[in-house]
């Protein structure tokens, strides 16, 4: 993937998430605010993957390590989200 493409996917997703905080300021246009991040998130996660996997070689081995950093990161976020109620 050249970098002139990641470029623009990040830009892409960037706009997205400007958009997303945009539509959130207001409660009639949240769905379509909260649609727009999350399609920009989409978009940055699937880029930064693409990167990952080429950087290494067409091996994965570095995607393991990004999930790991996930399910930790994961299931702290959902013990904090339980005690917080």
């Amino acid at each position: 993937m050249s970098m002139n493409i990641v470029t623009l996917l990040y830009l892409v997703a960037s706009v997205f998430f400007i958009q997303a905080l945009k539509g959130l300021s207001h409660p009639t246009t949240s769905i379509r605010g909260n649609l727009f991040g999350m399609v920009g998130m989409a978009i940055a996660i699937l880029t930064t993957g693409a990167l990952i996997v080429e950087s290494s070689g067409g091996k994965a081995m570095g995607m393991a390590y990004v999930l790991v950093g996930l399910v930790i990161g994961g299931c702290a976020g959902a013990i904090m989200a339980k005690k917080s109620r």
